[in-house]
């Protein structure tokens, strides 16, 4: 019987990201046989549960810039999967929505996640996802403590500059 390399977390963190990055190569791969890439397909099934909201909001949700939303957004509207909708009485922002073509892509790719997830995570037993979830949440929570307070950043914006910019 071969030795077994102990679970030390910098074992277990390594192994995480090399899975992350299998799973999202794949994923990756799937969606561009639609026609998609990654960013466009999360933005797509973001709208799918929130249609109507800005970009601003859009971008909270996805966890990246607003810059990086407005060029994503720009794109797919000339590609007509999504409309930008005036919001009465706010000259600045938009209300995004899905066209019937993106709705289309959205739904296709949401198909495809479905399939990969039945192929992978799927095939773990049940009491496998039961001790896997309960982890996962467990984790999270160590990375939430992380996260910087959001009244403390809105209170010292500029302490948060000088920091990011020291950083």
């Amino acid at each position: 019987m071969p030795n077994r390399v102990a679970a030390t977390p910098a074992r277990i963190w390594f192994r995480f990201l090399r899975l992350h990055q299998r799973g999202h190569a794949a994923m990756s791969q799937r969606l561009r046989a639609l026609g998609l890439s990654v960013a466009q397909f999360d933005l797509l099934s973001t709208l799918t549960e929130s249609e109507g909201i800005t970009q601003r909001d859009l971008a909270e949700r996805l966890y990246v810039t607003k810059g990086n939303v407005s060029g994503l957004v720009d794109r797919l509207v000339e590609a007509g999967m999504v409309d930008r909708r005036a919001i009465p009485g706010d000259r600045r922002s938009y209300a995004l929505h899905l066209t019937e073509e993106g709705r289309k892509a959205a739904l296709a790719g949401m198909e495809a996640q479905q399939h990969f997830v039945d192929e992978t995570v799927g095939q773990l037993p049940g009491a496998d996802l039961e001790v896997l979830d309960a982890v996962i949440s467990r984790w999270r929570e160590t990375f939430r403590a992380l996260e910087p307070k959001a009244e403390s950043a809105e209170a010292s914006p500029k302490a948060a500059t000088r920091s990011a910019k020291s950083g």
